[in-house]
């Protein structure tokens, strides 16, 4: 049997990785000197109820290979003869390389995959090969599966301000054309599947004008095809996540449509406020 696993800056839905029997290793939220689990011991909405009310920054940290090393072998125990475990970009973080350690310490084979991806641009692939388990795929298969989506899954994203994404350290030498901008203006971004990295897409000055760029970015980018797997995620924006979702079931008719708060790993980054859509074309 094969087994999925998986980290929490995957930001799937929670029905979703039950459905699936899905295992989801929680990264770890550092704030004010405490340690907390993602979605564990401090969920969404906390996160987002506490993030205006104090100038203590939050950061993230991987989960350690120790970790991944119990999911592992809580895998093997739940029967599991191989397992497939998914990564956040290891341009964003060192997760793949915990994974990697603790698949050297694993009971069963584990083959680790860097996603190049976060959020539900990551989690779509996980998606795809809990889909590709449950109708019998080969590791192979499941694999290939997987590569085919990361191929294809875009990821736009909306957001209130810089300042979260530049204190994580994340901005590389492509913002600098952000650099001289007022702090009303609402940067837009993406994960490049193909290297792993934050890019920047556009700037917009209004909250209306930073969805409907979100959008256009993505219906731009997605293509045509006939069976349409999109995601809205958001940082306590329900407002505006609906906006999204509206537009996509509207204009674009997907096949599934999932809506889902962004959780403290890209909200840590992102800010409160942000807005993104993933998806992709079968």
């Amino acid at each position: 049997m094969v087994k999925i696993v998986t980290d929490s800056a995957c930001d799937l839905p929670e029905d979703l990785t039950q459905e699936f029997g899905i295992i989801k290793v929680p990264t770890h939220i550092i704030w004010d000197g405490e340690d907390y689990l993602d979605s564990v011991t401090m969920t969404a909405d906390q996160f987002y109820q506490r993030l205006p009310a104090t100038d203590a920054i939050p950061t993230s940290s991987q989960p350690s290979m120790g970790e991944f090393l119990a999911a592992f072998k809580q895998a093997a125990l739940e029967g599991a003869s191989v397992i497939i475990c998914l990564t956040v970009s290891g341009k964003l973080s060192g997760t793949f390389d915990s994974a990697s350690a603790a698949a050297k310490e694993s009971p069963v084979t584990v083959h680790v995959v860097d996603t190049r991806s976060i959020s539900m641009q990551q989690g779509f692939q996980v998606l795809a090969a809990a889909r590709a388990v449950r109708m019998d795929a080969t590791v192979q298969q499941v694999l290939d599966s997987i590569e085919k989506v990361r191929q294809k899954v875009i990821f736009s994203v909306g957001l209130p301000t810089l300042t979260n994404l530049a204190r994580s350290g994340r901005l590389g030498p492509a913002f600098k054309l952000f650099s001289n901008v007022v702090i009303s203006v609402h940067p837009l971004v993406a994960v490049n599947s193909e290297s792993g990295k934050i890019d920047p897409i556009g700037l917009a000055r209004t909250k209306k004008s930073m969805l409907d760029k979100v959008f256009n970015h993505f219906k731009q980018k997605i293509g045509a095809g006939l069976k349409l797997h999109a995601a809205v995620m958001h940082g306590a924006a329900s407002k505006e996540a609906d906006y999204l979702k509206q537009r996509i079931q509207q204009e674009l008719q997907p096949v599934e449509l999932i809506l889902t708060p962004t959780g403290p790993v890209l909200g840590a980054h992102a800010g409160k406020g942000a807005v993104a859509i993933a998806g992709y074309y079968e």
